[in-house]
């Protein structure tokens, strides 16, 4: 499935009690705002972030604002250190929250490398938006499979994962996936370029959750996986990205932005309503949407997991 923003409420989001989630790059813009809606349902929480100074302070931020708001719910946030342009590092996290972990019900992969460049190569031949859009999030996803299977087949569980997409996705004319050269494909050093370039990223965040849910439909998995666009949201890649416009950024932002751009708390809300909204469970209950839709991108999909793959072999990074 793929939800874009409507206007959701926190009384739309089920009771989180006992529940596990993760959600990357937490500590700030929409990943933590959703960090704070999940907490106040009652959820464990994860916040996935590099800096361990970073990540606490946001931590005691929101654990503040619950305290303020009288929502003593049992609720606990914690930091998982995840750096996103590392690949490797990535796998040896999510092997440790395994070995700590009895459950994971909500994964939100949601951090994401800004939308203006230049972008580089790193040491492994990835370009660095890659490599955290969407092979990290890949690798995250993958190796906690395993435990996302095992919650799904407890009492009452409802286990989603959520890629955080943009309909930048659409700015790509992405033809092809084949080869580690078109998953790096730039689409040039201009603003609308690094845009596009942003946008074959977030494409790829939509093809992997879409063969996430036809691989697991296909083993009978009652897991539920949906992409979402957040909208525009003045989150610190878009104030960049509005800066790095030649000539007019300062005034796109200053006077435009107000406008055009919504709070990290608003945009927060479609991630928030992926992972919990009680309308999702439902719609899952009563009938497989992704199960019966035949999707016209299946060929992108294939190309992009196959080569997906074929990277992290080269690298050293296998999965059970």
């Amino acid at each position: 499935m793929f939800f874009s923003r409507k206007v959701i409420t926190e009384d739309e989001l089920v009771d989180l009690h006992g529940k596990v989630a993760i959600v990357t790059g937490g500590n700030t813009g929409i990943g933590y705002a959703t960090i704070e809606f999940l907490a106040q349902r009652g959820a464990r929480v994860y916040m996935g972030s590099r800096n361990q100074a970073r990540a606490q302070k946001a931590i005691e931020e929101i654990e503040a604002k619950l305290q303020k708001s009288g929502n003593d719910n049992q609720a606990s946030i914690h930091w998982l250190q995840l750096d996103l342009l590392d690949p490797r590092s990535v796998k040896e996290a999510a092997t440790e929250f395994i070995a700590k972990e009895e459950r994971l019900d909500i994964l939100v992969n949601n951090a994401s490398h800004s939308s203006f460049g230049p972008y580089k190569l790193n040491q492994d031949g990835l370009l660095d938006i890659m490599a955290v859009n969407h092979i990290s999030h890949f690798v995250l996803t993958e190796t906690l499979l395993p435990l996302l299977r095992h919650t799904a087949t407890l009492e009452d569980s409802d286990v989603r994962i959520v890629n955080v997409s943009s309909a930048a996705h659409t700015y790509a004319a992405t033809e092809s996936f084949v080869g580690k050269e078109n998953l790096n494909k730039q689409f040039g050093d201009s603003v609308t370029g690094y845009l596009a370039t942003y946008g074959h990223s977030k494409l790829a965040n939509i093809l992997h959750i879409k063969n996430l849910q036809t691989r697991l439909n296909a083993q009978s998995s009652p897991i539920t996986c949906l992409a979402v666009h957040p909208g525009a949201v003045m989150t610190v890649g878009a104030s960049g990205f509005l800066n790095s416009v030649p000539f007019f950024g300062w005034f796109l932002k200053v006077f435009l932005g107000p406008l055009f751009f919504t709070s990290w708390k608003q945009g927060a809300m479609t991630s928030a309503f992926a992972a919990a909204g009680k309308e999702v469970a439902e719609t899952r209950k009563s009938k497989d949407e992704v199960e019966r839709r035949k999707y016209e991108d299946e060929r992108l999909q294939r190309e992009l997991y196959e080569t997906t793959m074929e990277v992290l072999t080269e690298m050293g990074i296998a999965f059970k």
